[in-house]
Parts: C-alpha cells; sequence; structure tokens
C-alpha cells in the first residue's frame, strides 16, 4: 500500500500545478504613448485568485496604441495608432504563453484618431473618432493587416456645438450573430446598423439607422450573450438605453443614467460592460464624476440601481472583468495607473484591494488565455 502513496502524491500536485495554472491569465494593457512615458502595449500574468500581477513583456515603441482586439485564436493582437494625420492600425503576433508581442505590420486608417478595433478571421475593423468614419481592411493568413479595404464615411451633428460639431465615429462591434456590424456616432446621436459580408469588396451595407436622444452622445455599448438586449452608454448626458435586439435592429425599451441625484458638476460617460455570470451591469463616468455604476440585470433585461463607487483615480475610460468575475480592474487616463477592485458576485459591490497596477496613460484593458 505503501508503494501507491508517491503516484498518488504526484496526482495531487499535478492537480494542484494545473488548477493554478488555470488562475493565470494574460492582462493586455494599450495606453495613449503622448503624454508621458510608455512604449505602447504592456502585458502582465494576472492571477484571477489573488489579484497579483506580474509584468512578461511590453511592444517595441508605438504610437498610441489606445484600444486593442485579440484575435479569436489567441496568436494576434491588433492595435490603434490614434496619431492624427498618421492614424493607423498595427498588428503583432502574440506569444500567449511568454506574453510576447511581435510586430508585424501597419497600416493607414485613412480616418483621423481610432479610438476601438474589432476583428474576426478574415477582418479588421476600426472606429475614428476625429475623422467620423470606420475603416474595414483584410485579415491576410500570417495575421497580418491587407491596405484599406472600405472606408464608411459617416455626416450629421447635434446640438452640443461644441462635442457635436461633426460626425465623431467611438466604437464597432460585431452582432451576437456575427451577420451585422454596429457603429455609434457621439457627433450625430445615431447608432448604425451594418449587414457584414467579410468576403465582399466592401464588408459593410449600411442596413439601419438608430436615433438616441439628441445630444447623448452615444459611445459604447454592449449585448448580452443571448443576443437578445443591448446596452448603450450615452457619454454626454449619461444614459443608458436597453434595447431588444434582432437582426440589426434596436428598439428601446429601458432608459436610466450613470448620474446621482442632484449631480450638477462635469462628467463624461465611459466604458460599459457586463459581468460574466450576466447578473450586472457596469459603467464608468469621468471627470469630477470618476465612478463605477453597478445596474442589477433582471429577468426580462431590465435594469435596477444597485451601487455607485469611485474608482479612485482620473479618467477612468476603460474597465475589463476577469472571466471569472472575480475582479473588475478599471484604467485610469489621466492619474496614471489601473485601479483593482475584488467584486462581490452577489451583490456586485466592489471592494478596493489596494493593488494597483502603475502605467502611464492606460486606456484599453483586455484579459486573454495563457494557450
Amino acid at each position: 500500500m505503501m508503494k501507491k502513496y508517491p503516484s498518488v502524491v504526484f496526482a495531487l500536485l499535478f492537480s494542484i500545478s494545473f488548477f493554478a495554472q488555470q488562475s493565470k491569465l494574460n492582462l493586455i494593457i494599450g495606453t495613449y504613448t503622448n503624454k508621458c512615458d510608455s512604449k505602447g502595449v504592456y502585458v502582465y500574468e494576472f492571477d484571477t485568485n489573488t489579484g497579483n500581477f506580474t509584468l512578461q513583456s511590453e511592444s517595441v515603441p508605438t504610437d498610441s496604441p489606445s484600444y486593442l482586439a485579440v484575435s479569436q485564436d489567441n496568436k494576434f493582437v491588433y492595435t490603434v495608432n490614434s496619431d492624427a494625420a498618421n492614424s493607423a492600425v498595427t498588428a503583432f503576433g502574440f506569444d500567449a504563453k511568454t506574453g510576447k508581442l511581435n510586430f508585424l505590420n501597419k497600416e493607414k486608417t485613412n480616418g483621423v484618431n481610432p479610438c476601438f478595433i474589432i476583428n474576426d478571421d478574415k477582418t479588421v475593423i476600426s472606429a475614428n473618432y476625429s475623422g467620423g468614419n470606420v475603416s474595414v481592411f483584410g485579415k491576410n493568413s500570417d495575421g497580418t493587416v491587407t491596405a484599406l479595404k472600405q472606408l464608411v464615411q459617416h455626416e450629421g451633428k447635434g446640438p452640443n456645438a461644441k462635442r457635436q460639431e461633426k460626425a465623431h465615429l467611438h466604437m464597432v462591434q460585431f452582432s451576437p450573430d456575427h451577420n451585422y456590424v454596429l457603429a455609434t456616432d457621439l457627433g450625430s446621436d445615431k447608432v448604425y446598423s451594418y449587414a457584414y459580408s467579410p468576403n465582399a469588396n466592401q464588408p459593410l451595407e449600411l442596413k439601419y439607422t438608430i436615433d438616441a436622444k439628441a445630444g447623448s452622445g452615444p459611445r459604447h455599448f454592449t449585448f448580452s450573450k443571448d443576443g437578445k438586449k443591448a446596452y448603450l452608454l450615452q457619454e454626454l448626458d449619461g444614459t443608458v438605453s436597453v434595447f431588444n435586439y434582432k437582426k440589426g435592429n434596436l428598439k428601446l425599451i429601458q432608459e436610466t443614467t450613470v448620474l446621482s441625484d442632484g449631480f450638477n458638476q462635469s462628467f463624461t460617460a465611459a466604458d460599459i460592460h457586463i459581468s460574466p455570470d450576466e447578473r450586472f451591469l457596469y459603467a464608468t463616468n469621468r471627470k469630477e464624476a470618476n465612478d463605477i455604476s453597478c445596474f442589477k440585470i433582471l429577468k426580462n433585461g431590465k435594469l435596477e440601481f444597485v451601487s455607485r463607487t469611485s474608482t479612485l483615480g482620473d479618467g477612468p475610460r476603460n474597465f475589463a472583468i476577469d472571466p471569472t468575475g472575480n475582479f473588475l480592474l478599471v484604467g485610469h487616463q489621466f492619474s496614471n495607473g489601473v485601479v483593482i477592485f475584488k467584486r462581490d458576485k452577489a451583490t456586485g459591490l466592489l471592494t478596493d484591494t489596494g493593488k494597483r497596477i502603475d502605467l502611464c496613460s492606460p486606456v484599453c484593458l483586455v484579459f486573454t488565455g495563457k494557450e
């Protein structure tokens, strides 16, 4: 009997090691490089059990890769380069095990200051804020992006003369069924829905235009996993809109807000995400607000306010919830750091862990696997 113990011990140690590895993820962070000392993209190993992190690698110097996306096979990372007339998208090879990034190529967007990027097996698409347009690129088998395939220019303006003097495309996202690409235009208070044909010379074809409230400034949105609900955050008035989604179209069913009653200071709403278990939705608000609101998602998809918490930094432009739902990380563009909160999965409430990632102007956080 004693001879069996070593094999049992080995199996136990292997099991512990396996699950320990499973708790480790890559955390990829995009930054602005024009205000402080940053090379561009940083990769950390993040422990979803403890909230601890270790820097693994950094990219070659890259101009303001503020937003990024990882390929479905976890082998490539795509970033925007928000650099005025030189604005572009960049492709990196990615070794998920080591976190190493390898520059592949860069292509101009022909749209100024891209601020969001998505990709699939065939296509890379950016939303260009100052250009007021959407850039569509093909993707080669080696992960590089092709020359620009399609540039979709938007027109229009809104009642806020300072912020809505023209079109300002802020986000693009595939629909859950992948048949459409939806794009938000802060400048004209509209959401555009495009039929998506990845093999076509012009992959995007406009199907629907959905109006938001005048002066609201549509910014970021997210879908429920079943694809039946969409949640839209408006930057300029703090509205959160809930829609029924079906075949590329949106139908409004509820509106709430990230603003507390009587709040009369400056704010600009920023980012919105749903917890992995889909029980809660969170949204950040910047400037003098600098907070994050938590809403309970009811069975009918509507929202019920739960709490509002300081993000403990300046400019919470983007945040990410790790896939286990244990931690919520907020990137602060102006106070140069990421604040790590512990999530209570039962209540949605956030508690400061005291852990910080000191980093120049972090503006996009993406979790991905180690394999």
